[in-house]
């Protein structure tokens, strides 16, 4: 039977806030009477890709509840893309870490063979422990740990070779590996390893990987970082360069940035988890002002 290529939902990186944005905008969207966890193809990438394997296994609702009644907890040492305690490194300064191996690339493929090879350098010196921490606190974070029936995507690169990879349920990869694979950032959570081969964040492919839906009809990207990109723009990593794509197929495209009050939820520190809950109800808020003018185009 012939796959529906009508509409896809694309969900991008942003940390512990990024994610608790994106359940609260769709549960805004569903509330409002707009359910786009129906869309015939989502894509996960870093922080999305915890979010797409949870609201493919519950409601959004349910999701925004758990957040908004979740005590808020102390951070003891720098947190994955998702919140969860790793072990305490020289991660804190990954930023600087992978700005300069941007600076230094050459293209973007460049780029995600420097990032893969320094994040297997600075985990050679690690104790192992923590990829069965990270995966306990993927396993932990999903509703359920099957593979949906619909099409979803799940973003990583190659540590070894700076190749892109795309996880689906036909890849033969549990999904909280795939999730994992996809949040593991290379600095502060280790590349995370799948048989003989190690992963790094999606995010490195390229930023939202809205490219991912091309051919579909309408395509409805929701972006934590409001499309901006830390890659020179002649890379074609920015979420512009990949709706100009979209659009060229024949798309429709729309994308949802945080707003004000999203922004304002986000603090300085989108890591941590003392955000998830403002930045959740900002983007349940968010979402429902959104629906109306959301609803032709995704219906």
């Amino acid at each position: 039977m012939e796959t529906r290529r009508e509409r896809a939902l694309v969900l991008h990186g942003g940390g512990s806030a990024g994610n608790a944005w994106e359940i609260g905008v769709v549960a805004g969207l569903f509330d409002a009477g707009l359910d786009v966890t129906e869309a015939d193809l989502i894509i996960g990438t870093s922080a999305g890709s915890t979010a797409v394997a949870q609201i493919t296994s519950a409601t959004p609702t349910e999701l925004l509840a758990a957040i908004l009644s979740a005590a808020s907890q102390q951070r003891t040492g720098p947190n994955g893309p998702e919140g969860g305690r790793v072990p305490i490194g020289p991660a804190a300064n990954h930023m600087e870490i992978t700005s300069r191996i941007i600076a230094a690339a050459e293209d973007a493929a460049d780029m995600r063979r420097r990032m893969g090879a320094a994040a297997l350098e600075m985990d050679a010196a690690s104790d192992g422990s923590g990829q069965t921490r990270w995966r306990a606190v993927v396993a932990a974070r999903l509703p359920s740990q099957r593979w949906p029936e619909r099409p979803l995507l799940i973003t990583a690169v190659d540590a070894h070779t700076g190749e892109p990879v795309v996880f689906d349920r036909h890849s033969g990869v549990d999904l909280v590996d795939a999730v994992a694979a996809s949040t593991s950032n290379g600095f502060g959570v280790p590349p995370y390893s799948i048989g003989d081969n190690r992963y790094i964040d999606g995010g490195y492919r390229r930023n939202e990987n809205a490219d991912l839906a091309a051919g579909y009809a309408r395509v409805l990207v929701l972006s934590p970082f409001g499309g901006r990109s830390r890659h020179p723009l002649e890379w074609g990593m920015h979420l512009a360069a990949q709706v100009d794509e979209l659009r060229a197929g024949n798309s429709r495209v729309e994308a949802i940035f945080p707003d004000g009050d999203s922004l304002s939820a986000f603090g300085l520190n989108m890591m941590d988890l003392s955000t998830r809950p403002p930045a959740a109800q900002a983007g349940y808020n968010q979402g429902r002002a959104l629906a109306d003018q959301l609803t032709e185009f995704w219906r």
